[in-house]
Parts: C-alpha cells; structure tokens; sequence
C-alpha cells in the first residue's frame, strides 16, 4: 500500500495581511495597491475599509509613494516621463504638480548626468543629433532642456 502524505494548505491571507506585505516591499499609491488587493479579494472583503485603515496608521501614503518614485527614477529619467509614471500609478495631480517644481529645478542636470552617461561627445553630425535627441526624448526629458544641453556640449559639466 501507497502511504500518501497530507499536504497542509497554506492558510489564507487576510486582506490586510496582503497589502502589508506589499507595502514592506516598497511605497504603493493607494490606486495601485486598491488593484492589487481587488484580484486577490473575496466579495466578502471591503478593500477601502482595509486602504483606509492602512492611511490612517501612516503605512499608506501617495506623497510617500511619489515621493520614492521621484527619487528611483530621477537619475534615468526626465520630468515627462516621471510625471507619466506617477499618472500610471494613480497619484493625484497635486501632488505631481507638487513635485514639478523640484525636477524642473534639476532637469538640466538629471538630462547632462544621463547623455554624459550614454553619449559624452557632442554630435558631429546631423545623424549623430538626431540619435542623442531621440534618446534623450525617450527618456522624457523636454525638447528644449535636450537643445539646451546639446548647445553646452560635454564642457560644461
């Protein structure tokens, strides 16, 4: 006769439990984590009781969350596509026009730290331009911080 081992089922997570372990990973807006919990949620489970239990004890918070994403993503990243990132993630317009101001102030500096990283010569041709503009643009950063940054060239940083 075959001895077959009972396997013990994992017990089931409550929805508190679950969005805890998401926080302990890293900031989440409360748009983000509200999807998240929804997959995972019986009809049982009130998820805006659990996000609003999380606000109020100070473990979720939006300005946090965008904050740490404007912190991560600054060093690849222009200010159009951070901004982008955060609508992504549920984070309420004030709170990227808040953080607007501040990476505009560094724009130039995030746009040179990145292009000296990828490219460190000036074009020498149209080609050449066209290929750092693009990049540049893709990285999220504005045409006229790009043009700007073009025109100083690798001597001034």
């Amino acid at each position: 006769m075959i001895e077959r081992k009972v396997v013990s089922k994992k017990p089931e997570l409550s929805l508190h439990t679950r969005a805890m372990k998401y926080l302990v990973r890293r900031e989440h807006s409360r748009a983000e984590l509200h999807a998240k919990l929804l997959l995972q949620a019986t009809p049982d489970d009130n998820v805006d009781k659990v996000l609003d239990d999380l606000a109020a004890r100070g473990w979720l918070s939006d300005f946090r969350a965008a904050e740490q994403l404007v912190r991560l993503r600054r060093n690849r990243f222009g200010m159009q596509r951070i901004a982008y990132e955060l609508r992504q993630k549920g984070i309420g317009e004030d709170l990227i026009n808040d953080a607007l101001p501040q990476m505009r102030d560094t724009e130039l500096e995030a746009a040179r730290s990145i292009w000296q990283r990828k490219f460190g010569i000036a074009p020498e041709n149209a080609k050449d331009k066209a290929k750092q503009v693009r990049f540049m643009q893709s990285r999220g950063f504005m045409t006229d911080v790009i043009f700007k940054l073009l025109r100083s060239g690798d001597d001034s940083g």
